[in-house]
């Protein structure tokens, strides 16, 4: 029989985080179903020190993360805290960038197999609690985006690692346009390296399954994904060369791409597009690195607050970007985004 050990402290007010030891297995739950297991400081600074325990940890093998409740794995950061705090200049700004891409690093680098069971929405935040460890379970309910240029953001947690290293130019259309993934196509973009019916995996077979996931490698992307052929669009060295490259095609797919790209931040679809082109030859240490940079010039400016305001406070879907087209995006405004911010740059 497998001993089950509850490890958060005892409050009256529900934990945001659930850490367990079940046998030899370590159980992070994010427990914060009402707002989709959105991800803020004080989970990370939970998961992380109980993380490191773990893999140091001889009676602990292998380590699984899920999210609470039926709809979401983790839709994301806690954006909204984010933007108030950088309004006003609150280190909370600095220190979430930092300390989320910090556990990513862990993730990534972790010593011991690593689950994450994203059944249900994965965005953004819960993208990097996810896609860095070794194996990603989909289900029929999974529902994964990095739709950042939106909010006037970029894809970040590690999103300039994992995306150039999905086949042709998908990772770089997802980073772009925001596209959602959904179910089996989460695994065959390679983003999930298993699929399961969502029934079929409560926890303690999940575990069980456990000794037959082998024989896989990271990204891998299958053919029979629907997006192959048009995603080809997204082939060019500049984001006017791709809204061009839509233009000339026409077709539906294209038409609403560029629809689409019309609405995000000129300035968030400039930076992420060198964002991948750089992440390609990086090493996730050092796209994160790169990505804290970048995460810091985003509070320095405003699209960010713009498109939060926009998308998440009054909802009306109008934001003002500044600037307002990608032509007023400089080769010089961009490359500033990415300079070192010397003894506040990101260390791992």
């Amino acid at each position: 029989m497998l001993k089950c050990v509850c490890l958060s402290m005892s409050s009256h007010a529900e934990p945001e985080v659930l850490l367990e030891k079940v046998g030899r297995t370590g159980v992070i739950t994010m427990n914060r179903p009402k707002v989709l297991n959105a991800l803020n400081l004080t989970m990370i600074r939970q998961i992380y020190p109980q993380l490191k325990k773990w893999e140091s940890d001889n009676e602990t093998d292998i380590v699984i993360i899920k999210g609470a409740g039926d709809k979401a794995f983790c839709a994301g950061g806690d954006i909204r805290a984010v933007t108030e705090a950088g309004k006003v200049g609150d280190s909370l700004a600095q220190d979430f960038f930092r300390e989320e891409y910090i556990l990513n690093n862990a993730i990534g680098s972790y010593r011991k197999p690593y689950i994450a069971l994203i059944d249900g929405i994965t965005m953004g935040g819960g993208v990097g609690l996810s896609v860095h460890g070794l194996f990603r379970v989909a289900t029929e309910k999974t529902l994964f985006a990095m739709p950042e240029t939106a909010i006037g953001l970029f894809p970040d947690v590690g999103g300039g690692y994992f995306l150039p290293r999905l086949q042709g130019k998908l990772g770089l259309f997802l980073a772009l346009t925001g596209f959602r993934l959904k179910g089996r196509d989460v695994q065959r973009a390679g983003v999930a390296t298993h699929f399961v019916e969502s029934k079929k995996v409560p926890l303690l077979v999940l575990i069980s399954l456990c000794s037959v996931f082998k024989d896989y490698q990271p990204f891998i992307y299958f053919q029979s994904l629907v997006l192959l052929n048009p995603v080809r669009l997204f082939s060019a060295s500049s984001v006017e060369g791709i809204v061009k490259n839509l233009k000339t095609d026409g077709s539906e797919f294209a038409k609403k791409q560029t629809e689409t790209l019309s609405k995000m931040s000129p300035t968030s679809l400039k930076i992420t597009l060198k964002q991948l082109q750089a992440g390609a030859a990086l090493s996730l240490q050092d796209v994160l690195v790169m990505e804290y940079r970048l995460s810091q010039a985003c509070m320095r400016g405003c699209d960010f607050y713009e498109g939060v305001r926009a998308v998440l406070v009054d909802k009306d879907q109008n934001p003002k970007w500044n600037p307002s087209t990608l032509e007023e995006v400089s080769n010089q405004m961009v490359e500033q985004c990415f300079s070192s911010l010397g003894e506040k740059d990101l260390t791992l």
